[in-house]
């Protein structure tokens, strides 16, 4: 593990321990469609990982964007919403001097924190937010149900995000892939929002793996 700065104590997911506060509420299989027939969206929720938003102080944001390149191997731009994802690991920007990162690794938060080190701010979002990967030929569609954002190719290039909310559910939105987005709610919310999501997606046809 990297070397923490004074008063940073990381917390990072256990994950035979962890439980997924969809727990009980996801049912696996395909709905909407008919026998032979294949969905046109997958839903799944990306269970155990790490997630940190980083702030940077004035002045320091170059050397922030640097840091988490270091760590998670997002290159950022300064454009706002800019961002990057690998297989195991992403950023993007969610507001002014302001970045969320995630990934699979135990030690990503703390390694953050040791590289940001006095620039900014690292802070542990890993057990308060849930993260449902929407994926699919019609996954904008059903995205689009419920956030009035632009998820179009020339508005959120693969890598960018953005911070937007389903009346009183917050949310961020991040393009991971073709055709697919990580949707990040507050754990609290988890639940409703999975359902709605759900039925949001029924007309089009959707599998839960």
């Amino acid at each position: 593990m990297a070397k923490q700065r004074p008063g940073f104590i990381a917390d990072p997911v256990m994950r035979a321990r962890a439980v997924s506060p969809l727990a009980g509420h996801i049912e696996t299989g395909q709905f909407g469609v008919a026998v032979g027939q294949s969905p046109s969206v997958r839903l799944g929720e990306r269970f155990g990982l790490s997630i940190a938003e980083v702030t940077a102080w004035k002045g320091r944001e170059s050397k922030c964007r640097a840091a988490i390149k270091a760590t998670a191997s997002a290159a950022l731009k300064v454009a706002p919403g800019s961002g990057s994802v690998k297989t195991a690991a992403g950023a993007f920007n969610i507001a002014p001097m302001r970045w969320l990162v995630s990934g699979e690794s135990p030690e990503l938060v703390a390694n953050l924190a040791d590289a940001v080190s006095e620039d900014g701010t690292v802070t542990d979002l890993s057990h308060g937010r849930t993260v449902i990967r929407v994926d699919g030929e019609k996954s904008r569609w059903v995205l689009a149900k419920l956030f009035a954002v632009d998820l179009s190719d020339a508005a959120m290039p693969r890598g960018n995000g953005l911070a937007t909310a389903h009346h009183d559910i917050f949310a961020q939105i991040q393009r991971v892939g073709a055709d697919a987005f990580d949707v990040y709610v507050f754990r609290s919310f988890a639940r409703s929002f999975w359902h709605l999501l759900c039925r949001s997606a029924e007309e089009a046809g959707y599998r839960v793996d």
